[in-house]
């Protein structure tokens, strides 16, 4: 694959696509974002522009780095731009069919040594059924906001090239992330499936009865959430003590939810156009609470882990 890697071409300018080019920006990349809509260029340079500034303002990096950051992106409509670069990021809407076409038209005009990644939770093998050189092709899945989380989740199929892999985890590496591979494929990959199957319980014992969405988020919040960011659960097991964990599972499981589907109340509110925050319709009444002042608070807890990563 590629030894140099100079120019990234991301695929997307959604709040995805934004936030990567960003993240690659700042590693001093060359980046050319692309998407379908022109219209939008204008709009999306806009927005990895502040997200840019962000980390300027939070003291990450110098006001001249942001800068000369946010002159590093540029904009097309044309996804034939990206035969000039070095490596290919995908982060389009999450339509199986637009992304496979997409993957042909990259594999026909990118060069043989360029890796061709997908950040959506798509497995790579899914993605390649036009694609003549599928070895060079693999999953690396960004977390919202791409900026702020640093752990990407890697999955090659199981013909990507061992050469890909490696230049892609060097490159996110390179960018500041924790990339983490993957043995195989699997739906979700590693963090989705553990984060649903806390939220179809909470969803669970909620529609049930057993305690309010205000408590459940309460306990998560002041138990798990303190400790998953010191220790992972396995590690939690592992010195709460194998056998003890082991034992409790084994008189617990048995009770936890296991439906295939998320729970009814909350389908029915779905069906009934609830969208949670974005229409202040959701299990939570949210013309009584501040969102905003509530994302807010969680961009600033992000912000602070960076800080702390990087030492200062």
């Amino acid at each position: 694959m590629r030894e140099t890697i100079d120019r990234i071409a991301v695929l997307g300018n959604g709040l995805m696509g934004t936030g990567i080019s960003a993240v690659f920006a700042m590693a001093g990349k060359d980046v050319v974002m692309i998407g379908r809509d022109a219209g939008r260029a204008g709009a999306a340079l806009e927005v990895v522009g502040k997200q840019i500034a962000e980390f300027a303002a939070r003291g990450l990096i110098t006001t001249d780095h942001a800068r000369e950051s946010h002159q590093r992106v540029s904009s097309s409509a044309d996804p034939g731009h990206a035969a000039s670069c070095d490596f290919v990021m995908e982060a389009v809407t999450e339509d199986l069919a637009i992304k496979t076409e997409l993957f042909a038209k990259l594999d026909d005009v990118c060069a043989d040594d360029v890796v061709l990644a997908s950040s959506s939770g798509q497995p790579a093998s899914a993605l390649t059924a036009k694609v003549k050189r599928p070895e060079r092709v693999l999953a690396a899945h960004f977390w919202f906001p791409a900026t702020l989380i640093p752990v990407v989740e890697v999955c090659p199929s199981p013909v990507t090239a061992e050469a890909a892999t490696a230049r892609t985890m060097a490159l996110l590496r390179e960018a500041g992330k924790e990339p983490v591979l993957m043995q195989r494929e699997t739906p979700g990959m590693i963090g989705n499936r553990i984060q649903f199957a806390i939220l179809r319980e909470a969803w669970a014992m909620w529609a049930e009865g057993i305690a309010s969405a205000e408590a459940i988020d309460t306990v998560v919040r002041q138990t798990l959430g303190r400790r998953l960011g010191v220790t992972g659960p396995i590690e939690s097991a592992e010195l709460g003590g194998l056998d003890t964990l082991h034992a409790f599972a084994v008189s617990l499981l048995p009770h936890l939810d296991a439906s295939p589907k998320p729970a009814p109340e909350v389908t029915q509110l779905v069906e009934s156009g609830a969208r949670g925050f974005a229409n202040k319709q959701g299990i939570y009444d949210w013309s009584n609470r501040d969102g905003d002042a509530l994302k807010a608070a969680r961009v600033d807890e992000l912000f602070r882990w960076l800080k702390k990563d990087a030492g200062k």
